[in-house]
């Protein structure tokens, strides 16, 4: 689900980029929040960060050590989160006889079981797949529709893990005719 959510960040800026009357530049701020965030990946309550919206306060600095001042900033900033019961796409990047990885968006783990996928079969003529009774197949890079069964966070690597299935309608392989370069 994208949500529109206010943070509020520690941002540390170096002596070194402040300008010449000691004053830190706005840019300076946003440029080591967004670096920040980029190497953050995710909140466990707001989900991944897509983007800054607003920037909304940067607070007075706070001396650390010799060399370094630290910001309290405010922003806005569009997340995703993934919810129990949402339908999302994803494109399939790992195949095991026990079920596919999926990466969806900036979520790089969407596990979908053989338990999860009904009428499909292992198939593995050396191109790992599963078969359904109707020919469809799923195989590394082909979108399939499914939906979040359950989520778990990581603290260890920062990530929502998602547990998905394609056991429902309108949901598995989604046919791509005509888009080349599809990229999830």
């Amino acid at each position: 689900m994208f949500r529109e959510v206010e943070c509020l960040s520690h941002v540390v800026i170096h002596s070194k980029d402040l300008n010449t009357k000691g004053v830190c530049p706005t840019s300076s701020v946003v440029t080591n929040l967004l670096k920040q965030l980029t190497n953050l990946k995710a909140y466990e309550e707001f989900g991944y960060v897509l983007g800054v919206t607003k920037l909304k306060a940067i607070g007075n600095a706070r001396k650390i050590g010799s060399t370094k001042y630290m910001f309290l900033v405010a922003f806005n900033c569009r997340t995703l989160l993934p919810m129990k019961g949402e339908v999302m796409i994803g494109i399939v990047h790992s195949i095991s006889r026990y079920g596919v990885f999926l990466k969806s968006g900036p979520m790089k783990i969407v596990y979908l079981s053989i338990r999860k996928m009904p009428n499909y079969s292992y198939v593995d003529e050396g191109k790992p797949m599963f078969l359904c009774n109707d020919m469809s197949r799923i195989e590394k890079g082909v979108v399939v529709r499914f939906v979040v069964l359950a989520t778990r966070w990581s603290q260890r690597t920062r990530d929502h893990n998602v547990l998905a299935s394609i056991d429902g309608d309108s949901l598995g392989p989604v046919a791509t005719a005509g888009l080349d370069g599809f990229d999830l």
